[in-house]
């Protein structure tokens, strides 16, 4: 496993809080989001928080704002997206977890502990909440601009040809000639 790139020692914490900034660099993002349909753009974020110890839980508060590209939803280019989302979690100790759950997996939590994010009683690693926290922050349907046209149908040449020379549609030519000869 990589080192963490959003971790807060909690012996540095205390009950007024403590202010941290993090960069949220390319290369972090362009890792963290990979194997999904959304990629990294050359300018680097940042990651505002403010992290308060109450008792052995870690009150997590913040603002995540990000550049990255996700697919138009009309024209299927690269859209750029600005990730701008307010960050609110609550850190409690691995062990904790683990005596409330009965020893169940992650995946047999109950819906009031699947908000806790587990550390290890000595850090607080942040990267999982940042990675869905810039997923959840792309809009359903990106879009490249509002103007957008979306995939415009290629003609190719020889029917631009045609349909300059010949206005009529070949398939009511019979018609043209019922016409005609009456």
């Amino acid at each position: 496993m990589a080192d963490p790139e959003f971790a807060v020692p909690v012996r540095d914490l205390d009950v007024a809080g403590k202010p941290f900034r993090f960069p949220v660099r390319t290369a972090w993002v362009r890792g963290a989001l990979e194997g999904t349909a959304v990629g990294a753009t050359e300018q680097d974020g940042h990651l505002e928080l403010r992290l308060s110890r109450s008792g052995t839980d870690v009150v997590v508060r913040g603002k995540l704002e990000a550049r990255v590209t996700a697919q138009c939803a009309r024209c299927l280019e690269p859209a750029p997206v600005a990730v701008s989302e307010t960050i609110s979690a609550l850190a409690v100790p691995a062990a904790t977890v683990r005596q409330s759950s009965g020893g169940k997996d992650d995946d047999d939590l109950s819906p009031d502990q699947a908000d806790f994010i587990a550390y290890d009683g000595e850090t607080v690693v942040l990267d999982d909440l940042v990675r869905d926290e810039l997923l959840l922050g792309i809009p359903m349907i990106p879009l490249c601009s509002e103007a957008c046209a979306g995939i415009q149908p290629q003609t190719p040449p020889e029917e631009l040809q045609t349909a300059a020379v010949d206005p009529i549609d070949p398939r009511l030519r019979p018609l043209l000639r019922l016409k005609n000869t009456q």
